[in-house]
């Protein structure tokens, strides 16, 4: 897998020195947390044209993560999920499925062998390296044996509209919610309801971490992190309630479950860089924690790697039911 540029030194609280300098394992992979580059705006906005970047989103970091995120999403929306695509015109022709900002398409690869029959993915993400990630990892065949296809499409969320999804059975995201500006939010929730398709949008940030054992500083590291993720008018872990009232205002009928991480011994690693990102952000919001964070990471840390540390992650998975446009089935 390619190597991508890493931001800062494990255990190294950004603006403060630290030990020792850029071993790989002293990394923390770019999006773990995710924690950007200082001054940038951490979104997965797709780009349909503009100056090569590297990834927001390491595949490396999502690599780590999508074990968790799979035993994470919520299983009850896939009931109600499934009662409305068998409903839907056409079903003998096979499903549409968008996948927003797809990374390297872990959803795909959780969510096509769950559904019955043929599934066209339309895989979208601003970077290209990705988008080849995801098409050649992608599944093969759904839950009955149906085949499985992909295209890939560059694009801009911001720019969605319901021309764009003519003929979607199905829009997805995951872990995108959370990066989103109000605005792009209410764009989504009318392009769907423009074209009739539900949506499920998974691992949405829900504002909350269980530590165990306690510190007494997880509750200050949190509030500083919450903060640091509503910047530039990013909704956080306020995304959740502002997708429910935007695709319940295009009368779409809303379900919303909890979808939390929860890591043990066995997910060490991810521990350690979700635990990085996450205490640098929080620091780059209130750069005053500088020291005490820096403490409090090496003390995270090594009861990480000792087998003793316990994170719960809480996020929320989302399913909105748009009305059908042509009066199918709810």
């Amino acid at each position: 897998m390619r190597k991508t540029a890493v931001t800062h030194d494990m255990g190294r609280i950004p603006g403060q020195p630290g030990p020792g300098d850029t071993a790989d394992e002293d990394t923390v992979i770019p999006g773990a947390g995710p924690a950007g580059r200082p001054g940038e705006r951490p979104t997965l906005k797709l780009r349909e044209s503009g100056p090569q970047e590297p990834p927001r989103y390491a595949p490396e970091w999502l690599e780590l993560r999508e074990g968790p995120d799979g035993a994470a999403r919520a299983h009850d929306l896939l009931d109600p999920l499934r009662i409305r695509l068998a409903n839907l015109p056409g079903k003998a022709d096979g499903l549409v499925i968008h996948d927003l900002g797809c990374g390297t398409g872990s959803m795909g690869r959780w969510l096509a062998p769950r559904l019955d029959g043929a599934q066209h993915w339309i895989l979208h993400d601003r970077d290209p390296y990705l988008l080849h990630f995801a098409a050649v990892a992608s599944p093969r065949a759904g839950a009955d044996g149906s085949r499985v296809s992909v295209e890939t499409r560059r694009g801009d969320i911001a720019r969605l509209t319901p021309d764009s999804l003519s003929g979607a059975s199905l829009v997805t995201a995951s872990a995108l919610l959370d990066v989103l500006t109000r605005e792009e939010i209410e764009t989504l929730a009318a392009a769907c309801a423009g074209a009739g398709c539900p949506a499920l949008l998974t691992l949405s940030v829900a504002g909350r971490v269980e530590l165990t054992p306690p510190h007494p500083l997880d509750e200050e590291i949190a509030d500083a992190f919450n903060a640091h993720q509503r910047r530039s008018d990013l909704l956080g872990p306020d995304a959740v309630t502002v997708a429910c009232e935007a695709f319940a205002a295009h009368g779409a009928t809303v379900r919303v479950h909890p979808s939390p991480w929860r890591l043990g011994p066995a997910d060490a690693a991810l521990t350690a860089q979700w635990l990085r990102g996450w205490v640098g952000a929080a620091v780059e919001e209130r750069p005053e924690l500088g020291g005490p964070a820096q403490d409090y990471l090496r003390e995270r840390l090594a009861a990480c790697e000792a087998g003793e540390l316990r994170v719960v992650v809480h996020h929320t998975d989302l399913l909105a039911l748009s009305r059908p446009t042509d009066g199918a089935a709810s």
